[in-house]
């Protein structure tokens, strides 16, 4: 039996080690543990509710947009106070414009290159590049011209001794499968996708005054002032502006992200079969269409043991089936509890107590979270699984045509079954950003008209009265569930919890000793080199990690930049 730890888990966001066993080429146990801690929730005790969403976003550096929403969201709740619909229209687009910018970042720029060997698209035929491309889509960046230019480019990074952004890939790893030609699209694809995500970025900014660290929200609406003329303000010609961006990002999703998912999960067939771990899916609705937050463009409910035929809706924001479902675990994180039990985020704490890494132990800054006493998987897998069980239409026709040009490639039926793997994680993330750049589409729409309408209002203010209120705010982000916990006293938060998505997929194992989705997922999996735990790599990636989120200092005397070691 080897121990092999990766120290940190890199292309990710924040500080992620990960343990595991292996034996016989296989992973027989592992251990994931964040490796930073923050305590935000503290340093909320005793300020004003309102300021709590500036404060929060400052969690992330990416999941910033997201922590904003759930905070107004979680007060707005407590006070059980309206946002008008103009509010939620702006809300939307910035968290669907935030969404897609997510997930093609991470496919392309954080995960694409555990699948391909960029140095093989050195051999590839430019000409025969650009007709595989041209068969599978009509995307106006794959012709030849294109695919020489973009061979060219590695061809210098290699001739001056470097290869840039692509430096330090496990090249030539043998659980590499692509052939050059394909290799050299997904190249160009990398790096095309380094401009197209910049529209997204565009969208955030223009309607959240800046990105990352949106400026235009505010318990009870936003920020934004609506006119047809001043061009101090949120005018038609910004929305003109912002619908040209919608439109590239369509083009993009649906004519290359979603391809190259395809063709990747059929030339990686394989691994369908590697990952699968926690079946259990929770997701919450989100894209608020009404004041009241009781209506959703998108549906979100919870599978248990991967079976879509029982899937149980989530309804709204006062939901009891959710709010009561939610406790978080400390037996093998760095805290301790008053309690020996696990506790519901309204009664949490955060006391921190660091012990060093005990396998058997405390692991991890990371709580336990589970759903009605269950481990849970959150992400886009089990956004697009509920979703899909729920009979939402869009997801449904993309989830077909993904499977269907998997099937194709393949050259073998792929059914739903096969989503609930390392490499349908991916297939489920491409699927989703096809859904969120529609419906980007139609929240513009809607803007569009209501203020067509004459209603230009964006704000309600909140009143606190006095005692204490609770509330929880919720929204499906693009890793999976985020929810902020308020309790407020006389005005000012008295306590706060943050579960994000992360703390569900990464944390340690729960008060029954059951693993996470990470550790379970890594159950199993194939392990060629234990010197280059690429297998490892591609699973944890397919999870999109974010422990900054997930922890909320690092050790300063025993920093390193990255440790892979095999025992």
């Amino acid at each position: 039996m080897a121990r092999i730890t990766i120290d940190p888990i890199t292309r990710i966001e924040g500080h992620l080690r990960i343990d595991v066993d292996v034996e016989g080429g296989r992973v027989k146990k592992a251990w994931s543990s964040g490796q930073m801690f923050r305590g935000v929730e503290l340093i909320l005790q005793g300020r004003d509710p309102r300021d709590a969403w500036t404060i929060t976003q400052r969690i992330c550096g990416v999941c910033t947009t997201v922590h904003a929403i759930a905070s107004v969201r979680a007060v707005e709740n407590a006070l059980q106070l309206e946002v008008p619909l103009n509010a939620q229209y702006i809300r939307n687009l910035i968290i669907l414009a935030h969404a897609v910018h997510d997930h093609i970042v991470h496919f392309y720029h954080l995960s694409a290159l555990d699948w391909v060997d960029v140095t093989s698209a050195l051999k590839a035929d430019p000409d025969k590049t650009a007709s595989l491309a041209e068969s599978l889509s009509s995307w106006h960046l794959n012709g030849k011209h294109e695919m020489k230019a973009v061979q060219e480019r590695l061809k210098n990074f290699v001739g001056g001794g470097q290869l840039g952004i692509f430096t330090n890939g496990y090249w030539g790893h043998p659980a590499m499968k692509l052939s050059p030609e394909v290799n050299l699209l997904a190249t160009a694809h990398y790096l095309q996708a380094l401009d197209i995500q910049r529209k997204a970025n565009k969208i955030v900014s223009i309607l959240g005054s800046k990105t990352p660290h949106i400026q235009n929200l505010a318990v009870g609406g936003v920020a934004n002032a609506i006119s047809t003329d001043s061009q101090s303000v949120l005018t038609v010609e910004r929305l003109m502006a912002v619908k040209g961006w919608i439109d590239e990002l369509d083009d993009f999703v649906k004519n290359v992200y979603l391809i190259d998912v395809a063709a990747v999960g059929a030339f990686y067939a394989d691994w369908t079969k590697v990952g699968r771990g926690v079946t259990n899916y929770l997701c919450v609705p989100d894209i608020p269409m009404d004041t009241k937050g009781t209506q959703f463009a998108l549906p979100g409910g919870y599978i248990e043991n991967g079976d879509i035929s029982k899937f149980k809706p989530i309804k709204g924001f006062n939901d009891e089936y959710w709010a009561k479902g939610v406790e978080e675990s400390v037996k093998h994180s760095w805290y301790d509890y008053s309690s020996k039990k696990p506790l519901h985020p309204y009664a949490g704490e955060t006391k921190p107590n660091y012990t060093d890494f005990q396998a058997d132990g405390k692991y991890s800054w990371l709580k336990s979270p589970t759903f009605y006493g269950k481990v849970a998987q959150v992400g886009p897998l089990a956004n697009v699984l509920c979703m899909y069980a729920a009979g939402h239409e869009p997801t449904k026709k993309y989830t077909t045509l993904a499977l269907d040009t998997v099937s194709a490639l393949a050259k073998t039926k792929v059914g739903v079954d096969a989503l609930h793997s390392t490499i349908g994680r991916h297939a489920a993330r491409a699927v989703r950003c096809a859904v969120m750049v529609d419906m980007l589409a139609e929240q513009w729409t809607a803007l569009v008209t209501n203020i067509g309408k004459g209603d230009t209002k964006t704000f309600n203010r909140p009143v606190f009265p006095k005692g204490e209120q609770m509330g929880v705010g919720y929204h499906e982000a693009p890793r999976g569930v985020l929810s902020h916990w308020v309790v407020i006293d006389n005005g000012k938060i008295k306590n706060y919890q943050c579960v994000v998505p992360s703390t569900w997929n990464a944390c340690p194992r729960n008060e029954k000793d059951e693993p996470g989705p990470y550790e379970a997922s890594l159950l199993d999996n194939p392990i060629a080199n234990p010197e280059q735990p690429l297998e490892v790599l591609r699973t944890i990636h397919s999870f999109d990690p974010c422990i900054a989120c997930a922890i909320h200092l690092s050790d300063a005397e025993n920093d390193r930049v990255v440790t892979v070691k095999a025992v």
